[in-house]
This record gives C-alpha cells, sequence and structure tokens, in this order.
C-alpha cells in the first residue's frame, strides 16, 4: 500500500529533505526535469531514435524551473525546442530562476502571449509546466483560451504534464473555476515521489491520460502528517491475509447472516450471500421471510436458510453466538428495511448496511444514532446525498478556489458523523473511518473496470465485505480488502461480466495471490 499526497504534504516532504541537507532545491529540480523526459521516453520509445520538436510552457514558479529543465534536456539530445514563460523572469523563484538563466544560454524565451495554436499543431511534444500541484485559483484567461483551442483541434503532438495538468486541483481531481474547459488535458502525467490525490479523485484519470511517478530521491514522508493525515491508495492485500488457517473448522471462519427481500426480490441477497461464502466465511445463511422460502430453497445449495418475518424473528435468530456478521438491505425494501433497522443494530454485530437499508437509515428519525463502530456503510453518490446532504452539496459547488473540496474530505467527514467506516462508492471508490483512517480503491487507468457498472455488482461488494468481517476483519480492513477483489475480479474476467460472474472468478483471483 502506497501513501497519496496532497500538495501540502508534498511540499512539506521536499522542505524536510532540503532542511536536512540531504539535497538542494536545485538538484530537485533537475532530478524532475530528467524523471519527465525518462518517462516521455519509456511511454514514447519512437521518441529516442531521432530529434523532434517540443513547446515547453513553463510557468512562473518552480514547474516553470523543472520546464526550463525539460527543455535543455530535450535541447541536449537535439530536438528543436521552443520555450514559453508565462510571467516574467524577475519573478521567477531562486531555483526556476537558476535554471532559466541555464536554458538562456541555449535558446530564446517568447513571452505566453506570443503563443498561439498554430505553434503546437506543428510540434512532436507539447509539456505543460504552467503551475502543476501548486494551483489554488482558476488558470487565467489567456489559458483557459488557449487550453479550449487546443481541445477543439486535431492535436497530433503529445501532450505532457509535469506533476499535474494546468487547471486541475491537486487535492480533488477537479478543475478550478467554474469553466469546464479551463484545463490542458495531458497524454501522460509525470508526478514526482508519489502519486497525489488529483490523480485518481474526480476528473482527474480523464484529464491526466496516463500516469508515471518519477523518482526524485525523497526517502521520507514523515513530516507530512502535520499537514493531515496521509491517504493510502489500497493496492491488494498479501495474501496471507486471506489464506484460511490450516487447522479450525467452519465456525472457526465465521457465520454471516444475509438478509433477504420478499418474493421475487432475492436475487440481491443471493449474490452477497454467495459472494461472502466465496471470500472464506465458513458458513452463510439467507435470513428469508416465509413467502420467499420456496424461490430462495430452489436457487441456492452451499448456503443455508432460516425464516425471518418479523424484527423479533431477527433478535431470536442472532441469539446464536456464532453468527458474527450481518449483511442488510439489498433487495430488503425501504419500509421493510425501516422496520429491521433498530433490530439490526441493536445486535451489535459486524454489520454491512447497503442498498435499501442506507435508503431506510436515512429517513429514520434516529439518524445516525443507532450505528456502532463495527457498521459499514456503502452508498453510492445517490444515497451519499440521502444520508449526507450538505457534504453531498459541498462536492457539487463549482470549486472556485483551491484545495477544493474532495470525495476524500467528504467521506471522511461523513464516517466522523456516522461513528463508524463509510466506503464511498465509484471508480475512485474512497473508504474511511472514524479514526481518519482512509483508502483510496481506485478502478482507473490499467485498473479500470467499467464491466462493473452492471445490475448486482453493489450487491457482490457488500457480501465480500460481509464475508470478510465474519472471519474477523476490521470494518476499515474488510472494507478496502472487498472493494479491491471487487475491481480485481472484473478484471480478471473481462468484457460479458454480470453480477454472477463476480464470486464465480473470485476463486482464481485468489490463486493469483498465492493461496
Amino acid at each position: 500500500m502506497a501513501e497519496i499526497l496532497t500538495s501540502a504534504q508534498m511540499r512539506a516532504a521536499e522542505q524536510a529533505a532540503m532542511a536536512s541537507g540531504v539535497v538542494t532545491g536545485l538538484e530537485l529540480m533537475e532530478r524532475a526535469g530528467q524523471g519527465v523526459v525518462t518517462a516521455v521516453l519509456d511511454a514514447w520509445p519512437d521518441l529516442a531514435h531521432s530529434a523532434y520538436k517540443a513547446v515547453v510552457l513553463c510557468g512562473p514558479g518552480n514547474n516553470g524551473g523543472d520546464g526550463f529543465v525539460i527543455a535543455r534536456l530535450l535541447k541536449q539530445r537535439g530536438w528543436e525546442v521552443e520555450v514559453f514563460l508565462y510571467g516574467t523572469p524577475e519573478k521567477l523563484p531562486p531555483d526556476a530562476r537558476a535554471n532559466y538563466e541555464k536554458w538562456h544560454g541555449l535558446g530564446e524565451v517568447a513571452g505566453f502571449a506570443d503563443l498561439c495554436v498554430g505553434q503546437i499543431e506543428n510540434c512532436d511534444l507539447v509539456i505543460d509546466a504552467l503551475f502543476g500541484t501548486g494551483l489554488t485559483r482558476p488558470i487565467p484567461a489567456e489559458m483557459a483560451a488557449l487550453a479550449q483551442g487546443l481541445a477543439h483541434t486535431n492535436l497530433a503532438a503529445r501532450r505532457v504534464a509535469v506533476d499535474l495538468p494546468s487547471g486541475l486541483c491537486s487535492d480533488s481531481g477537479r478543475i478550478l473555476g467554474d469553466n469546464p474547459s479551463a484545463v490542458f488535458p495531458s497524454d501522460l502525467t509525470v508526478s514526482f515521489h508519489t502519486l497525489k490525490l488529483g490523480h485518481v479523485l474526480g476528473q482527474g484519470p480523464q484529464i491526466c491520460g496516463q500516469v508515471a511517478v518519477a523518482d526524485i530521491g525523497l526517502n521520507s514522508v514523515d513530516d507530512t502528517s502535520q499537514h493531515g493525515a496521509t491517504v493510502t491508495l489500497y493496492d491488494g492485500p498479501p495474501g496471507s491475509v486471506l489464506a484460511k488457517q490450516s487447522i479450525g473448522h467452519k465456525y472457526s471462519h465465521g457465520h454471516a447472516l444475509i438478509l433477504t427481500g420478499p418474493s421475487g426480490k432475492t436475487g440481491a441477497a443471493r449474490l452477497a450471500a454467495r459472494a461472502a461464502l466465496r471470500v472464506g466465511a465458513g458458513l452463510v445463511t439467507l435470513g428469508t421471510p416465509h413467502e420467499a422460502v420456496t424461490e430462495v430453497v430452489a436457487q441456492i445449495t452451499a448456503l443455508m436458510l432460516t425464516e425471518i418475518d418479523t424484527p423479533d424473528l431477527l433478535t431470536r435468530v442472532l441469539s446464536d453466538p456464532r453468527l458474527n456478521a450481518l449483511c442488510f438491505g439489498p433487495g430488503f425494501g425501504v419500509a421493510r428495511a425501516g422496520a429491521f433497522l433498530p433490530a439490526v443494530l441493536a445486535s451489535g454485530r459486524a454489520t454491512v448496511l447497503d442498498a435499501d437499508a442506507l435508503t431506510a437509515l436515512a429517513r429514520s428519525d434516529s439518524g445516525f444514532a443507532g450505528l456502532h463502530e463495527n457498521c459499514v456503510l456503502t452508498p453510492h453518490a445517490g444515497e451519499f446525498k440521502r444520508l449526507f446532504p450538505d457534504l453531498a452539496a459541498r462536492l457539487a459547488e463549482p470549486p472556485l478556489t483551491g484545495p477544493a473540496y474532495s470525495k476524500v474530505d467528504a467521506t471522511r467527514s461523513a464516517a466522523q458523523r456516522a461513528g463508524c467506516t463509510v466506503l464511498f462508492k465509484g471508480p475512485e471508490t474512497v473508504i474511511a473511518s472514524p479514526d481518519g483512517q482512509c483508502s483510496i480503491s481506485a478502478a482507473v487507468y490499467e485498473r479500470a473496470a467499467p464491466w462493473l457498472a452492471t445490475a448486482g455488482a453493489g450487491d457482490v461488494l457488500a457480501g465480500l465485505i460481509a464475508g470478510l468481517m465474519a472471519r474477523g476483519f476490521p470494518p476499515h480492513q474488510a472494507a478496502a480488502t472487498a472493494a479491491w477483489l471487487h475491481v480485481e475480479t472484473a478484471r480478471c474476467f473481462g468484457p460479458g461480466l454480470i453480477a454472477e460472474d463476480l464470486s464465480d472468478t473470485l476463486p482464481k483471483v485468489l490463486r493469483g495471490l498465492g493461496l
């Protein structure tokens, strides 16, 4: 698992490294420029074998200094390079000014006002070194006009962003301002040291193209904690975490109870139950109303079944201490979920609240009062809006300044308010807990899994979480691991995926982890 940083945390890491005397600002800038050139040639090896033409757009800060280094390194490889500076040399920071002077010995620097779309149309590579992670306001109008012009041009040039496409908020992945065209989309974005939140959140994955991370020699980010708790980019569990003990019996691995809807609506819970069993829960029982027993019995084999028609019957079933995890909501019906909700929460069991249970919770007079630390809420965007309307409203507001309010901010606030773990679904699924722990399971870039946009996929995710909690996983770990397995299983199966395929493909994914 890798840490993913905010712009403030990245600055802290750089400042700590420079303060320690391990590296100077000029050395960091040189490494960053070399990292971009290396990433470009790795992405497009054909560019290494001849001289081409590049246009480098340099901004008024240290990102612009990186651009001057890139221009010099390309020039030294025999490239024809044109450099445009937004701002004046006299106002550049010291390190950026030093690299401006180094470049000035090799070539001219034109003003940004001299740049037009036609000059970029005729080049092979465009380097966006305008603002990077330091942007706190919408890009200037003349830049927005250029970006819009490029967006409507059949541009042959390959576009590269230094750290982050200009116009994009580093902490939220949102375009700053109310003009959706005020951003420079890239084919390749080269980040330094680690990914930033903006690379995986919001519009980041669509605007960044592909992302490479260049090592610039920052060995520690210990000093970043003063700028807020870091976020983990969850890249999968070690196989040993998911392995079952070699001794024991089925009850050693937990017993999950999945509550089903009425007749004709039991499919969602059956999907969840099968996923819970596949992920390693020792037993899984479907709690089914009398009217749906025949329907469910005809569809299951390894799953067990018990009749639960009323909240009182649920309480009686849960008197068995071996039932240690509960999944509540898929296909259940909102009105029924409202009636069962108090009994579910009173049990104190590790509980996944999904689908109709979330809507019932949003409508409940008691609100979040009955939730406990062993609950996991799994809202998609619409359910999140019902549960946390003020947080959703903040996310919907145009981000006029940076750092902009992000999905990470919203999910962390939701977890603190609810007093339990919240998994906010989406291509960039964010998992947060009341103690500030936060993880992102990102199905973006090479991990994109568009086939998950299919009916029932969310029910499978709820079952995976319940199955892992039955096995004893803490709520946050269960949610993050389940979200990762969910994506990996969809990627393993590929196009044509339907929800039933997820559980059946899971064993192949688990074997790939060495189990």
